[in-house]
């Protein structure tokens, strides 16, 4: 609920703190004292425009606190959680517009944009005037008011699941068909290309292997040149196995006169002896194994550069040959399979449609079966707030299968007929100012138990009627009251003397200067106000008799 307004430099008014309180809140007021600043006041606080109007003169800037206090599920902690704002109570929404137009907003003195401003006032407080487009005026709230009155929101949550998974199911069938479509038109191309790789037989790692052979191929003759000169240092007549037997034969002769100090050596000379022959070996196969095949450099030089177009061809490494021919043989073989996987996936879409239409179809009856309801029960706040000859109506009106979604098969709109014979319409077109206030009222009395908005504010709801309809008008916004807070700025004292609190709105001349002030008035007060409402400008015995005798018949 709204604990609190503070006001500076608001077109007439200064300063002004209002302290407000549960239950049912009047504004009263002559005309032209300023009561629609107030709303304009809040209205600024709560994300509306700004204007540089609204700023008072010679101030420079104008300045709308509102404190709330809500429920711990409030939709309003939601949102303030989902931009990570701190959610402490009470919320003081702040709007600070300069006189250059500018304004900034802030919530709990975090600074914010005026669109999240204005996504929790629409949470915090529903304004409801002559020319108000929100709210029940708006279409698009008239469907979850429905759900809502019928208790029909499991029924829509389950149509919200069966349409999400109707249109998953189709999108899946789609993208395989599609899918498909572009396979069968590339599949000559893609056998092709398999063609390629099968007979290339791409392995991995080959590039790196055929390189290394074609450097050593390519330098064969050197290599050999090579091996044929530390073949002959080693074997030839000053050769290391020449000069090793040589020093085995010297030492061996004397050996057996060195008491055993040779025979170290002599190992050693053996062993330098055997690994001498091995490398004669090794270089004698080297040699041939450069000779083995005359063609193969020719060979691996065409397997190289045959590997490397085909790669660059289709834009992959070498290494990545293998597994681009595994991956065109498994879309060949998605090609071939593609038929039975089209029909799993459109069995699979008419399962999930038959779904969304058993759950809409449910959907459908209860929502027809909750209008007739709600119907009936609007219908009976209308006569005595003098429109017992209008209409009211919740239109179900089916649409289009390409027009379903998962809010169901229907638009839903609230539409009335003012008159006998005359076609229903919506609210805003047919209902006349003051009409269009009562059907409001009618429509909020029935819809209290769903309020999801803890404040509710009308702006002149008794236009146009007074005695008996203002009564009831009064009387049905007690009702209201006893639900959710509610303020309204009234001229009729049959609606004034039902207020839980009042409060006076008046314009005061001091100096050369205008202001609007705000008094709360207590019992004394509020009797000669609305003896003041019933009497005009001169109060008279007769104006407090029958004030005292609203106050006395309006429980409160």
């Amino acid at each position: 609920m709204l604990l609190g307004l503070s006001i500076r430099d608001v077109v007439l008014i200064d300063r002004l703190d209002l302290a407000l309180k549960p239950g049912l809140g009047v504004l009263t007021g002559e005309t032209g004292a300023g009561k629609s600043i107030l709303l304009d006041a809040l209205g600024l606080a709560l994300g509306a425009r700004a204007d540089s109007a609204l700023v008072r003169h010679g101030a420079d800037q104008a300045m709308v606190s509102a404190s709330f206090e809500v429920a711990a599920k409030h939709p309003a902690l939601a949102l303030l959680a989902d931009q990570g704002l701190d959610a402490e109570q009470p919320l003081v929404l702040r709007r600070i517009v300069g006189a250059d137009g500018r304004s900034r907003a802030f919530v709990n003195d975090q600074p914010v944009s005026v669109g999240l401003l204005r996504q929790l006032g629409d949470t915090l407080v529903e304004i409801q005037g002559q020319f108000e487009q929100r709210g029940l005026l708006d279409p698009a709230t008239h469907r979850a008011l429905l759900d809502a009155y019928g208790g029909l929101d499991d029924l829509a949550d389950g149509a919200r699941r069966a349409w999400r998974a109707w249109r998953a199911a189709a999108d899946a069938r789609t993208e395989a068909a599609t899918a498909a479509e572009r396979a069968r038109r590339d599949e000559d191309y893609l056998r092709h290309v398999l063609g390629e790789l099968d007979a290339l037989d791409p392995k991995p790692g080959e590039d790196q292997e055929l390189a290394a052979q074609r450097t050593v191929l390519a330098n064969a003759e050197k290599i050999e040149e090579a091996l044929r000169a530390a073949e002959d240092e080693i074997g030839g007549d000053k050769g290391a196995e020449r000069t090793l037997a040589a020093a085995q034969r010297i030492l061996a002769r004397i050996a057996d006169k060195a008491g055993g100090r040779l025979d170290p050596v002599l190992a050693a000379l053996d062993r330098a002896a055997a690994e001498t022959a091995e490398a004669t070996q090794l270089l004698a196969q080297a040699a041939r194994g450069l000779d083995a095949e005359p063609r193969r450099l020719e060979q691996i030089e065409e397997r190289l550069f045959g590997l490397r177009e085909i790669a660059r061809k289709h834009s992959v490494p070498v290494d990545g040959l293998a597994g681009l021919r595994d991956k065109i043989a498994a879309e060949l073989a998605a090609i071939d399979d593609r038929g039975g996987q089209i029909k799993r996936l459109a069995e699979a879409e008419a399962t999930t449609r038959e779904a969304y239409l058993r759950a809409a179809a449910e959907l459908s009856q209860r929502r027809a079966k909750t209008a007739k309801a709600l119907d009936r029960a609007v219908h009976a706040e209308l006569g005595p707030l003098k429109l017992d000859k209008a209409e009211f109506h919740t239109v179900l009106h089916p649409m289009a299968e390409a027009q379903w979604g998962p809010e169901g098969q229907e638009r839903i709109a609230f539409e009335v007929a003012t008159n006998p014979g005359q076609p229903s319409g919506p609210l805003a077109r047919i209902a006349s100012g003051g009409e269009l206030a009562r059907f409001m009222l009618a429509l909020k009395v029935v819809l209290a138990e769903i309020a999801a908005v803890p404040t509710l504010v009308f702006d002149e709801v008794d236009a146009g009627i007074g005695g008996a309809v203002a009564d009831a008008v009064g009387e049905r916004l007690a009702r209201l009251a006893k639900r959710i807070q509610v303020l309204v700025v009234t001229h009729s004292p049959q609606v004034a003397a039902r207020g839980g609190h009042h409060w006076r709105v008046a314009k005061t001349a001091g100096g050369k200067s205008v202001a609007t002030t705000v008094e709360a008035l207590a019992n004394d007060g509020r009797r000669e106000e609305i003896a003041r409402m019933l009497s005009g400008a001169r109060v008279t015995a007769e104006a407090r008799a029958a004030a005292d005798s609203l106050l006395a018949g309006s429980p409160r």
